[in-house]
């Protein structure tokens, strides 16, 4: 053989591992901000300068369909609603991940060592400055059902929170609430009665805020709020003091993921002390590892908020949440108590509460 044959042959091969990344481009469904995420994916990359790494933000909605497609499924799922990512991994959408970051991750925060929290997100109040010139913005549960019910026409119009029909996380969250407190029913009552917007996103709320169509906002993402009031100082974050949820954002490998390899390599890199470590000086994700240090760790959060932190477990027990009869009957109930004052006519089953969100969402 030539030498030129050979030594092409020879660089060829040198370069093989290179090739097999570039043809094989790693594809992430997330319901998770892009510009929140930037850090995260950004030492990703550096770190992987082999993978080509295509992420698609998406609803949580969207993103759980996505699971289903099996024409083009994607490499890796990562969302915010978590009986929904639950629900697929138990369905077997999810491959097993072995590796000594899967074997090291806490317990309470994986399940089978298939689907992973990754971080640790408090769920807040928002509120701009117009609203502490009328009263005083609220720190707790109680103190918003007040607020809502003691100036029902300062606020009307002028609250916002997330559409449980809309949102796969506001959905959960509210779930969540009913189990937290016994006054919740009355809550969604006096936000019906208060005319609250309802928002597929925390994005939307944010603006609204911002716009100033909004006063106050209720179960907001805290990693979302916390980097938009940093750049605009007219929105204020108020972690509830009598309890906040903390939600996690959920990973899994698909079990049909094109990329195997890559996906595998961007798990372990959400789970490893890097990416956790970029996670927790660099995003408000809050990083769940306690051997990394930052503003945003879950242990520091801990200490800042105390008992009052109930994270959501990450357990089969978030299967319920979406049991079709069982959302049906919290969606029906929604819609009664949410129109119970704002709108006294008889309740016309949960379809009903999704055409008028359809229509406020259109003014």
């Amino acid at each position: 053989m030539p030498i030129r044959r050979v030594a092409l042959v020879w660089l060829l091969g040198l370069l093989a591992p290179s090739f097999a990344w570039a043809d094989n481009p790693l594809v992430v469904e997330a319901a998770l901000d892009r510009e929140v995420a930037a850090p995260l994916l950004d030492a990703f990359e550096a770190a992987h300068p082999h993978i080509q790494l295509t992420f698609r933000d998406r609803s949580t909605l969207e993103v759980d369909a996505r699971v289903a497609n099996e024409d083009n499924p994607p490499d890796v799922v990562i969302s915010s609603a978590m009986p929904w990512q639950m629900a697929r991994v138990n369905e077997g959408y999810a491959q097993r991940l072995d590796s000594p970051a899967a074997q090291a991750w806490p317990e309470w925060a994986k399940w089978r060592d298939e689907v992973f929290g990754f971080t640790f997100e408090p769920i807040v109040m928002a509120y701009r400055l117009d609203l502490s010139r009328h009263m005083l913005p609220p720190k707790t549960h109680a103190d918003l059902h007040t607020l809502l019910t003691q100036h029902r026409e300062t606020l009307r119009g002028k609250v916002t929170t997330y559409s449980p029909l809309r949102s796969g996380v506001g959905y959960s969250l509210f779930q969540q609430d009913a189990r937290y407190t016994t006054r919740f029913w009355d809550l969604v009552t006096a936000m019906g009665a208060t005319d609250t917007h309802l928002e597929a996103n925390t994005r939307a709320m944010l603006e609204g805020l911002s716009e100033g169509r909004y006063w106050l906002g209720y179960n907001l993402l805290g990693s979302y709020a916390m980097v938009w009031a940093q750049s605009h100082p007219e929105v204020f974050v108020q972690v509830p003091q009598d309890y906040s949820l903390v939600m996690m954002r959920m990973a899994f490998i698909h079990r049909d993921a094109p990329h195997p390899a890559a996906a595998r390599a961007f798990l372990d890199f959400l789970l490893g002390r890097e990416g956790q470590r970029v996670i927790a000086g660099e995003t408000p994700l809050f990083s769940v590892r306690p051997d990394v240090v930052g503003p945003y760790t879950a242990q520091r959060l801990r200490d800042q908020v105390g008992e009052r932190l109930y994270p959501i477990p990450l357990n089969a027990s978030l299967l319920a949440f979406v049991d079709p009869s069982r959302r049906t009957a919290f969606m029906d109930r929604w819609q009664r108590e949410f129109h119970r004052l704002a709108h006294p006519e008889p309740a016309q089953g949960a379809a009903a509460i999704e055409s008028r969100i359809d229509k406020r969402s259109q003014r």
